[in-house]
């Protein structure tokens, strides 16, 4: 089954933003991420100015929200992607407090991340709920 007909199909609840609002923010988001992460991974793995470990919440992030649409959409999976989307809301977290001391500025630009997650957490959770 097509994964955007499977999509259209699922209960969603009023306030579930329109589908086209997803394309933006995530672009910007994403920019965010680029910026960050990079600046981490740069720090981490090529200059060794940044503990590895500082690294690894940000390694498993990008691996958990890189296959999330596919949990969701391509396995049509809504209790694993429920799973999915917190495992990346607390590694957002997790980087923050990792990243703290050394690089706050990282941390500050991971704010519309963690709002947009926690927000999108909400939601996958209802969605869940409402067609289990």
């Amino acid at each position: 089954m097509n994964e955007q007909v499977w999509y259209a199909d699922i209960i969603k609840p009023e306030w579930a933003p329109p589908g086209w609002l997803f394309g933006p923010v995530w672009s910007i988001l994403y920019i965010l991420i680029v910026i960050t992460f990079g600046y981490v991974f740069y720090q981490a793995f090529i200059t060794k100015n940044l503990s590895i470990w500082i690294a690894i919440p940000f390694l498993i992030n990008l691996f958990f929200n890189l296959t999330f649409v596919y949990v969701q959409m391509g396995m049509n999976n809504l209790p694993l992607a429920t799973v999915w989307i917190i495992v990346i809301w607390l590694t957002i977290v997790w980087g923050m407090a990792a990243v703290w001391n050394e690089y706050r500025w990282v941390a500050y630009l991971q704010i519309p991340y963690l709002l947009w997650v926690s927000f999108a957490t909400v939601l996958q959770g209802t969605i869940t709920w409402l067609n289990k």
